[in-house]
This record gives C-alpha cells, sequence and structure tokens, in this order.
C-alpha cells in the first residue's frame, strides 16, 4: 500500500477529503521523523513504537577494493508492533 492508497482509504473511511488527510499523514511521519532525531521514541498504544536502535562498530569488507574498513557505531530507526498487531498479522 503507498501512501496515496493509504490516503483514499482514510478519507474514503472518514468522510475527510483527501488533502486534508494527506496533511495529517504527512504530519504524522514529519513528526515521528522529528522526535527520532531528537532521540525520543514514539510510543503508539495498540499500534507499535518506533525506537532508535544502536548498532555497534564493526570491521567490514569492499570485495573491489579489498580493503578493510571500519563502520562505525550508529543509530537506525526501527519499528516493534505492539503484542496485538503481531498476533492479528500472525492468525
Amino acid at each position: 500500500m503507498t501512501k496515496q492508497e493509504l490516503v483514499k482509504e482514510i478519507a474514503k473511511k472518514t468522510g475527510v477529503d483527501q488533502p486534508t488527510v494527506m496533511t495529517c499523514v504527512e504530519g504524522l511521519m514529519a513528526t515521528i521523523k522529528q522526535s527520532l532525531i531528537a532521540e525520543e521514541p514514539v510510543f503508539l498504544r495498540g499500534f507499535g513504537s518506533f525506537v532508535l536502535k544502536k548498532r555497534a562498530e564493526k570491521t567490514a569488507r569492499n570485495i573491489s577494493k579489498n580493503v578493510t574498513i571500519v563502520i562505525p557505531e550508529h543509530y537506525i530507526p526501527s519499528f516493534k508492533p505492539c503484542k496485538e498487531f503481531m498476533e492479528a498479522v500472525k492468525a
């Protein structure tokens, strides 16, 4: 499902016009991004959590140049669905 398809579905279910729904969806995504940039997790009860995961420093190889490189520790955004969400997907 694309963002546009999501907007159409929400607009159909709520009766709100699509431009307003698009503004809300984009606002939600921007707020989640800004919270994670500020290292604040986002918890959506009944849906899941957006958190940062720390990746440790590691050694890797560039096979084409036959060089060993060090990848420094860094954070990546991650989504963890809530228990009810995971059970619904499994069923």
